[in-house]
């Protein structure tokens, strides 16, 4: 019988996007007695990064550790979003077993059954954990009916089937294990996860073997590799090897080792199997590779990540309002920011182009790509970007590109208007099923491509009821069709000035504004949606001539109607090929990549006898 440490637990906590994940260890955290009574803890305490705490969303994987009795409990808290899958996928290797999260009401979603995917492919037990209980709308006996068949369903063998269920009021700090007396503390639930998840076995005797699965960066210590001791034990000052990816080994010295407790990292001498921990001590360590002892090169297999399915150019601001906003803006401040953004992620790939002033960044999806941009900004960056495309692969000599599985959840009289507009974007129809409330449930396949910039669509479509759900699925023989883009027209500027409310009460029957009165514009800035499908060129900055009959402060009392504000996310999968998105600290404006209209209609017609 192999000896375990029968102290210590390693688990991850697994859910789609909202069901109350980060609520809930916040609630583990302040019932196991880890923090003093009189320590203040802020809420949803492990969504530390500012975007985080706005969009309510997990995009970095995070490690705490509380005690409970005479156990320490690990627990990894993994984004729920599939853009940020190349963090879920190497948590899996980390811990022993998951608790799966699923909303008593909304039930399964695609993020669950993609984050669920991976971590029974690791063979770990699941602990099935139905929350928001409290919700009058809950449905806790249907939901655990559609987890059993999503398990069946992902090929789960037959102990991964016998999972223990756990209903929870993570809100309101209460558990059980009947729906209808769901009144106990979260022991409950720290018990069940003790009796249930295997501790790790306790090898300490044998080579060391640990493996990084996450990088941090500290601008003091340089690269910080987290990850799990699998064998053996590591100790400060002690020599290490590093074996690479490539085969290659460095010898090194271990300088700090930091364990978790709490939210905190603390320095620690030694770390022992089954520990998470960091290591700093090594610049050039990478994802995936193993640390050994000196003598005893054994390292353990590579970890992979999946590859990005979305790119985008992104450029230095060359507008001419370029440098008025913004702290960084050369091309090597640029490009350093990129290049330290991938020593953290590693699902994020930089190449470089022919220009020295341009680069292709690839990531798993819009919003892994937004959530750059969006940090870029508010550190002072300016830069332009260009229209998402999805990244086409060949596969056994065919031209794939990436599908993803789409659940939508829609009141029924919407349904035939987003089963037409997803077939015009070649969505294949998987399924439909009827729910209470009068809501249809609709699942399909869609190509990426079709679903840039479809939120909008969708948004208008069913007045703003639905709700739509998408995870990258496979990549697929290529369409060869054009597919989604957008319908109308633009509105651009014609010249450089300040915008008039006379101007714009002129244009108002022409489309929709995404501008008001009085804002700087340039020629070539894209200043509305025109509502037929050509682009047209209008003078946004024209004044009203002063007469002896009126006054020229007599306009200002023209009543325009609201402009229709675009958001970051908005904006990228707004554009068109020929446009960019110029992005600055203070601003997110959308403009044609040549700005002077007569030059755009000679390059029109060049692109015309070139077809």
């Amino acid at each position: 019988m192999e000896k375990r440490r029968d102290e210590l637990r390693n688990i991850a906590i697994i859910a789609h996007v909202d069901h109350g994940k980060t609520t809930l260890v916040d609630q583990l955290l302040l019932q196991s007695g880890t923090f003093r009574k009189n320590e203040h803890v802020n809420e949803r305490a492990m969504d530390s990064n500012d975007l985080e705490r706005e969009r309510g969303i997990t995009i970095l994987a995070k490690n705490t550790s509380l005690s409970y009795k005479d156990y320490k409990i690990n627990i990894v808290d993994t984004p729920g979003h599939a853009d940020f899958s190349g963090e879920v996928e190497r948590i899996m290797k980390m811990v022993d077993g998951v608790l799966l999260l699923v909303d008593a009401y909304e039930g399964v979603m695609p993020q669950t059954r993609f984050v669920l995917k991976k971590a029974l492919a690791e063979k770990l037990k699941p602990i099935v954990v139905v929350n928001k209980i409290d919700k009058p709308m809950a449905r806790p006996e249907e939901v655990i009916d559609e987890v059993l068949d999503l398990f069946i369903d992902l090929g789960a063998d037959e102990d991964q089937l016998e999972f223990p269920v756990i209903y929870t009021s993570a809100v309101n700090g209460v558990a059980g294990v009947d729906p209808e007396h769901v009144d106990q503390g979260m022991d409950i639930l720290f018990d069940k996860i003790i009796e249930y998840v295997p501790a790790p076995v306790d090898n300490r005797n044998e080579g060391l073997q640990f493996q990084v699965t996450m990088l941090d960066y500290n601008d003091y210590v340089g690269r910080i590799g987290i990850g799990r001791v699998y064998r053996g034990s590591i100790k400060v000052g002690q020599q290490a090897s590093l074996v690479k990816t490539d085969g290659s080994v460095k010898n090194f010295r271990v300088t700090k080792i930091f364990g978790y407790f709490g939210l905190k990292r603390v320095e620690i001498e030694q770390a022992l199997p089954g520990d998470l921990i960091a290591i700093t001590g090594i610049e050039d360590i990478n994802i995936g590779e193993t640390i050994n002892d000196v003598d005893k090169i054994d390292p353990l297999p590579v970890l992979k990540i999946d590859e990005p399915t979305l790119q985008m150019t992104f450029l230095v601001n060359t507008s001419p309002f370029a440098g008025r906003e913004g702290q960084y803006v050369t091309s090597r401040k640029l490009q350093e920011r990129l290049a330290a953004e991938t020593e953290r992620d590693v699902s994020l790939k930089v190449e470089n182009t022919d220009s020295p002033d341009a680069w292709v960044v690839s990531g798993r999806g819009e919003l892994h790509l937004s959530i750059l941009i969006e940090n870029m900004r508010r550190e002072g960056y300016e830069l332009a970007v260009s229209k998402p495309s999805v990244i086409i692969k060949e596969i056994d000599g065919k031209k794939c590109e990436p599908f993803e599985r789409v659940q939508i959840d829609v009141p029924d009289e919407h349904v035939g208007a987003v089963i037409e507009s997803l077939g015009q974007r070649k969505a294949e129809l998987l399924n439909m099923e009827q729910q209470d409330g009068g809501q249809t449930k609709l699942e399909f396949l869609a190509p990426s491509r079709g679903l840039i910039g479809y939120r909008k669509d969708f948004l208008t479509e069913t007045r703003g009821y639905g709700v739509m759900n998408h995870t990258f699925d496979h990549f697929k023989p290529m369409i060869n069709e054009a597919i989604g883009g957008r319908r109308q027209g633009v509105l651009v500027a014609m010249e450089t000035g300040q915008a008039t409310a006379y101007a714009m009460g002129q244009l108002e029957d022409r489309g929709v504004m995404f501008i008001e009165p009085n804002t700087q514009v340039y020629e070539g800035m894209i200043i509305g949606e025109h509502n037929r499908e050509n682009d047209l060129t209008v003078n946004i900055t024209k004044a009203k001539h002063m007469t002896n009959v009126r006054s020229a402060t007599k306009d200002q009392t023209v009543t325009l109607k609201t402009p229709r504000k675009l958001s970051l996310e908005e904006s990228l999968s707004y554009l068109n090929d020929d446009e960019y998105c110029e992005i600055t600290p203070e601003n997110v404006r959308m403009r044609k990549k040549i700005l002077n209209k007569n030059e755009r209609e000679k390059q029109g017609k060049k692109a015309k006898v070139a077809k």
